[in-house]
């Protein structure tokens, strides 16, 4: 009967491999006698090697040594001191501050994290401070001119009749302009009280760099947000100087 090619290669191999250590396997883990794995051995071997790994990535104990606290610190990215923070500042309002920046070094916040706190501030909580703080200004601008006009009723009727003039005789810029301020919308009944014409076309380049100017002031933080009482009257006035123009 024919030879079994692979039944003999495979014989073979069992038999090389019977009487000696694997050359993967480490002698400590290779019983000679009974010429196989030490099981045992290995099991230990990796629960001792998992047990140092756990306590290398654990943060050192209150009790441990400066030294290692320190050490794990720098490892980890966090400056020896909070001066050490860079803080890249995504926006004026959120810029590096000390006392903030002392207690994110205590908490053992690293470089990267910390400028994530600044970030989030930026993109998550300005928008909803100017959001409300923009409501603030807005009811703050309405009570004034309520007082202005002699209570909430006549500002009412006095408010559709400065609506139904300024779109009459008023570019839509100039009207939006006036109207998101108490002192623009004072501006504008004075206005149409005294019957003054509307805004010409402008035939010179003078006009058209005015009115370029005051829409950039617009676009400014001090107009719209802050609403800056000196910055909101120059728009103003600047828009009054247009019209009469």
């Amino acid at each position: 009967m024919p030879e079994d090619l692979l039944e003999t290669a495979l014989a073979d191999d069992a038999a090389s491999q019977k009487g000696g250590r694997p050359d993967d396997v480490p002698e400590k883990f290779w019983d000679a006698e009974a010429n196989a794995i030490r099981v045992e051995a290995l099991l230990k071997s990796y629960r001792e090697l998992e047990k140092r790994l756990s306590q290398r990535v654990a943060p050192p104990g209150e009790d441990a040594p400066v030294e290692e606290r320190l050490r794990f610190r720098r490892a980890v990215g966090v400056p020896d001191a909070p001066e050490e923070y860079a803080i890249e500042a995504k926006h004026d309002l959120c810029c590096a501050d000390d006392a903030i920046n002392a207690r994110l070094h205590e908490a053992g916040f690293s470089q990267q994290q910390a400028q994530l706190v600044y970030d989030l501030a930026a993109e998550r909580l300005l928008p909803l401070i100017a959001e409300a703080a923009s409501q603030f200004e807005a009811e703050r601008q309405i009570e004034t001119l309520r007082a202005h006009f002699g209570g909430e009723e006549r500002f009412r009727r006095i408010a559709g009749q400065i609506t139904a003039w300024g779109r009459a005789n008023l570019p839509a810029p100039v009207m939006e302009a006036l109207s998101s301020t108490a002192e623009g919308v004072i501006a504008l009944h004075r206005m149409m009280e005294a019957k003054e014409p509307g805004l010409a076309p402008r035939a010179d380049a003078n006009a058209t760099t005015d009115e370029t100017e005051l829409r950039a002031m617009m676009r400014d933080p001090r107009y719209w947000r802050t609403r800056e009482p000196e910055f909101v009257r120059r728009v103003t006035d600047g828009f009054r100087r247009l019209v009469k123009g």
